[in-house]
């Protein structure tokens, strides 16, 4: 590697904190569509150490579909503040993990064996199952969020349940990478260069970072998370059974349907925002 390329590989070679934050920014610049500094750079190793920092990001979506959903129901009603509040989730990443969501259900929907998985996942026309499978999931959102606007007495409580679902949602999917092998052999995927793995240390201050957004929330915090888990424990075992490892797009559907069940277990019969509402 040309030792002048921009951007170091890990944090180890510069100050920790400015390390820290190059690889929070490089996962920022990954997932969203959100700007980031020149001095960031990019390199594959880069972009595999800031796997830490994938819940990171989640506190980044969350706030924004938050601060929408609060304010546009302000001015219309909780069903078009949802809505609104899913477009601006959808353009801050760029649809990334929807398209995985979509590419997905075609893929498992249609396929039997693994390699027509993998070869339905790659082709870039939408079929049948991808289309209702994101239909329902954003369908399901939409309903959850104009619940979320319709409880919620402020902005506090709102931001606290959209936060837990999009750093949630992104802690199960580092499970996935940490208990199971990237199995697609071509170099072109977009999940290759976050296809080696997750070790320890960088998981734990994942969980730290994704769980403390639920832990403010209470027992439907607990129960929210205990949920996020069970879905990732579903998705490892689906995935190892049907493709003996993962792949991009798997990835993607696992954060749209963790945080689909997060909201479920969140606005369930006790509310979190009835704990929230209490914050000044």
């Amino acid at each position: 590697m040309n030792s002048t390329a921009p951007g170091p590989e890990t944090p180890r070679q510069e100050g920790a904190l400015r390390g820290e934050l190059r690889l929070f920014f490089t996962a920022l610049q990954f997932f969203t569509r959100v700007p980031v500094p020149a001095w960031v750079g990019w390199s594959a190793a880069q972009l595999n150490a800031s796997a830490r920092h994938f819940p990171s990001v989640g506190w980044v979506v969350g706030t924004v579909v938050g601060a929408v959903l609060w304010g546009a129901n302000q001015l219309w009603t909780p069903g078009v503040a949802a809505w609104l509040a899913i477009a601006a989730g959808v353009l801050l990443t760029g649809a990334f993990h929807e398209d995985g969501l979509a590419d997905s259900c075609d893929g498992f929907g249609g396929g039997w064996q693994r390699d027509q998985v993998l070869a339905i996942m790659k082709d870039s026309r939408v079929g049948s199952y991808a289309t209702l499978g994101v239909v329902i999931t954003l369908g399901l959102k939409a309903q959850l969020l104009s619940l979320l606007a319709e409880r919620a007495w402020g902005l506090w409580p709102v931001l606290g349940v959209t936060i837990a679902a999009h750093t949630l949602s992104r802690w199960g999917v580092l499970w996935i990478m940490a208990r199971l092998d990237y199995v697609r052999e071509d170099a072109l995927s977009k999940s290759k260069p976050i296809a080696q793995g997750v070790a320890r240390g960088p998981l734990v201050f994942a969980s730290i970072v994704a769980l403390l957004p639920a832990a403010l929330l209470g027992l439907p915090g607990l129960s929210a998370a205990v949920s996020a888990g069970l879905v990732a424990w579903f998705a490892i075992r689906y995935l190892r059974r049907r493709l003996g490892g993962y792949v991009g797009d798997a990835l993607g559907a696992t954060q749209q349907i963790t945080e689909l069940v997060v909201l479920l277990s969140l606005l369930s019969v006790t509310p979190a925002v009835e704990h929230l509402s209490r914050w000044p």
